[in-house]
């Protein structure tokens, strides 16, 4: 095999280093790193046998995010991995010639992280779920469930990059389906009580959450508040619906990051990101929460139940 410019770096230790760059904290993005873990180890790599993984938190300071990789390029990982947009560009912005493979919701194509998804070229390729496609169906469920309904809210991100885009094809759904819009944004917890507070106002009968690894984040709290409200919501998680939201729809978190770490444990054996298409997650899962279904008083479609992946009772 012919000596790449990237290989370098993983010839320089016995064992080769894997910076992880994350927007969350340790705690929070646990679940995320557990499937990385979980690819890479089919890739044959595992943590502290012959990888180490250093690992950098943003603790949802995205602005925290160049800093964090600059150190993981002055550190000389082998490979930068990234789990949400803005690191991605973080990292894209403090190295051209380390690895990176990213985890994102948004067309890395539109966001310049790759030339094309079948030819990433550069430094750079990973996995997409592209959020912003699935939100429309979002608010279609949102509907179904709540054909009365007049007006449905969208939470969004404003320090997110696929804020705008989720914004513009909500935007384009509710004018089709008849319905008013109200667009609502938080980037801190404290937000989050104004947020539901207001929807009694706007008298918004549903939520729709953007995509935001902030939000998948903070779920647990998201569902929470959504129970004390009497809020039916739908997000793109399954934590959501696990810890007591109405619907989740969305691709599987758990299997992006999966195909990120086979992608990281592929470069470590030699091969090129530029040679490695951008993956298209094509797991996209439907869940309910019957038991909070029934709380908020609604009698989901049998339809929608059929069709539902998980029933969570």
């Amino acid at each position: 095999m012919a000596i790449w410019p990237f290989a370098a770096y993983a010839q320089r230790s016995p064992m080769s280093v894997i910076g992880f760059l994350g927007p969350g904290s340790a705690k929070s993005d646990e679940y995320r790193a557990t499937s990385f873990r979980q690819g890479l180890n089919e890739a044959g790599f595992v943590e502290g046998q012959n990888v180490t993984i250093e690992y950098r938190w943003a603790e949802d300071q995205y602005d925290r995010l160049p800093t964090l990789a600059a150190d993981l390029v002055r550190r000389q990982v082998a490979v930068i991995v990234t789990t949400s947009t803005p690191a991605a560009l973080a990292a894209q912005a403090a190295t051209t010639t380390i690895p990176i493979v990213f985890e994102s919701a948004t067309d890395p194509v539109k966001l310049g992280l790759v030339a094309s998804l079948n030819r990433p070229g550069g430094n750079v390729t990973g996995v997409t779920q592209s959020a912003a496609e699935v939100l429309p169906k979002r608010l279609q469920l949102l509907h179904e469930v709540l054909p009365t309904a007049r007006v449905l809210a969208l939470l969004v991100n404003p320090g997110d990059p696929q804020a705008e885009p989720q914004e513009r094809e909500a935007r384009t759904v509710v004018a089709n389906l008849g319905l008013e819009l109200q667009v609502l944004t938080a980037i801190t917890e404290r937000d989050f009580d104004i947020v539901f507070a207001k929807l009694a106002e706007l008298r918004a009968s549903g939520l729709v959450i953007g995509g935001s690894a902030f939000f998948t984040s903070r779920s647990d709290q998201l569902a929470s508040l959504a129970i004390q409200h009497a809020v039916p919501a739908v997000y793109q998680s399954r934590l959501f619906v696990a810890a007591g939201g109405l619907m989740s729809y969305g691709s599987s978190i758990t299997e992006t990051h999966r195909l990120v770490g086979l992608y990281a444990g592929r470069i470590l054996k030699g091969e090129k990101p530029s040679d490695l298409p951008v993956q298209q997650s094509a797991k996209v899962e439907l869940i309910i929460n019957l038991k909070t279904a029934k709380a908020l008083g609604i009698n989901m479609p049998n339809t929608l139940i059929g069709r539902a992946d998980e029933l969570i009772e």
